[in-house]
Parts: structure tokens; sequence; C-alpha cells
């Protein structure tokens, strides 16, 4: 039996990293961090940058979003709807020379940098939050989650849902990551160095290619009516290929839909024609 995380019901980004954004605001605001700063800035391929976007416009906070060459133009439209200031840099993924950079725009600029990619608000807010939901809905129907598949992105998510239910069952954690030469957005390779992926007990983790991630998307939305994101469609895919290997209840993490992917999905089914 296996069940989805439906992350697409947050309601400013659509997707899972509203949970993280949220957090890192709030304890930033606590911390006294950004008193006073009038400008954010961000590294971001897509939904932290439109969850903080949002969020910094409730706030009365200007952004600046940095986004590598690959972000989806939906992506960058609908950052400038929400009045950001977008800067497309030549990085082709956010590695930790992208991070640095941005990190030394904020200090020369003297606006705050949240760092997603280091910010342990991020682990948090699914160590406390994202998993106690997934224990609680399924402890609400008499279950325990035996195998979680998660992305991994800044590895805030599935770094946060390990620790949780390690601690508690014999849970095995499976992380997805795009294949060597492969870009999926919302999940990157290891070599990317995702901070808390080496510091949590990740069972396996399984290499997808953007394809199969496509595929994986659309056969969700034909099967269940779901439109799902492409991390979501690899999750699919990922869980396809270890099903007969783990049994059990599954628990599938799908971080956001397909509506900012249209592009994508648009080249895909020009080329099956």
């Amino acid at each position: 039996m296996y069940f989805a995380k439906l992350e697409f019901f947050n309601p400013f980004s659509r997707s899972i990293k509203d949970r993280a954004v949220f957090n890192m605001l709030m304890k930033a605001i606590e911390r006294e961090d950004i008193d006073g700063v009038r400008r954010i800035f961000e590294a971001t391929s897509g939904n932290v940058g439109i969850s903080l976007a949002s969020l910094s416009n409730v706030l009365g906070i200007g952004f600046r979003a940095y986004l590598p060459k690959p972000t989806p133009m939906a992506t960058q439209i609908l950052l400038k709807v929400l009045g950001v200031e977008v800067v497309m840099t030549d990085f082709e993924t956010i590695d930790p020379n992208m991070v640095e950079y941005v990190v030394k725009e904020a200090r020369k600029a003297r606006a705050a940098n949240l760092n997603q990619f280091e910010n342990e608000d991020n682990f948090e807010a699914h160590y406390r939050f994202t998993a106690r939901e997934i224990d609680e809905q399924l402890k609400s129907i008499g279950k325990r989650p035996d195998i979680i598949i998660a992305g991994i992105g800044t590895s805030g998510h599935i770094g946060g849902i390990a620790k949780y239910f390690k601690k508690r069952y014999t849970t095995k954690v499976i992380g997805v990551v795009p294949a060597k030469g492969e870009k999926i957005p919302g999940i990157k390779r290891l070599e990317t160095k995702p901070k808390w992926f080496f510091k949590v007990e990740i069972d396996e983790v399984i290499e997808i290619i953007q394809r199969e991630a496509i595929e994986g998307s659309i056969q969700i939305a034909r099967e269940d009516g779901l439109l799902i994101g492409l991390s979501s469609g690899a999750v699919v895919k990922a869980f396809e290929k270890i099903h007969d290997k783990y049994l059990g209840t599954t628990v599938l993490i799908f971080p956001d839909d397909g509506f900012k992917y249209v592009e994508v999905f648009e080249k895909y089914l020009s080329e099956v024609r």
C-alpha cells in the first residue's frame, strides 16, 4: 500500500518549500536577524523563490532572487509578477560556488541572506512539522511508514523526515537524485554536497533521468488526475524501481504541482507525437 504526501496544498509557492521559508523567516524575526533590513537575497531555482517573494511582500521587505541558467521561464515570470528583482546567473545549478556568490553579494549590499542550503531552520521545519504530520496522518488510519521516498534538493525535507522516523520506527528512507548529466528541477546530485543528507541515515539513493521524471508526472496525471511536478514524477519512477525490494506501507513525497513545468511537458509531448 502506498500514499502520497501532496505538498502543493501549501498556499504561497504551492510547494513543500513554504514550510522551510516560513520557518526560516519567523526564526530570523525572533532572533532580530532581519531587523532594519530592506532586502533579502537568495539563490533559488524556483519554489523557495516564489515562497520567499510572497512572504517578503507580506512583511514589506524587498527580495532579489539569483537564478541558475536552466530556471523555467514560468518560474521567472511568476517571480516578476510578485515584484521580485530577478538576477539570471551563469551557474548551471545551485552548487556551493553559487551559494557563496550570493552570500557575498548580500554582504556587499547589506542585505539579508537566509541561505536555505545551510540554514538549520530549513531542516527543523521538516523534522518538527512535515514528518510529524506524516506520522499523525498514518496513525489516524492505523498505519506506520515502512518506506518513505523523497527527492534530494537542499536535503532539508528528506533529512528532517529521515531523522524523525529513524528515531521512532524501522522506516527505510530512499532518496532520489538526477542521473549524471541530467537536470530535474527541485532535486540535485550528491556532488552539490546537500548539507543534511550526510548527517542522517538514508538507506538508498535512486538515480532518475529527466525523461523518466516527466513520464512519472504524466502517468500520475492520467491515472490519478493529479498534476504533479517533475521531482514528484522522479519519486514515482524511483518507487517503481524499488517497490519489489522494499515491502510495506510506502509514502511518496510530492513536493509541488506541475503548473510551473508546462514548457518541459510541451517539449516532451511534441517529441513523442
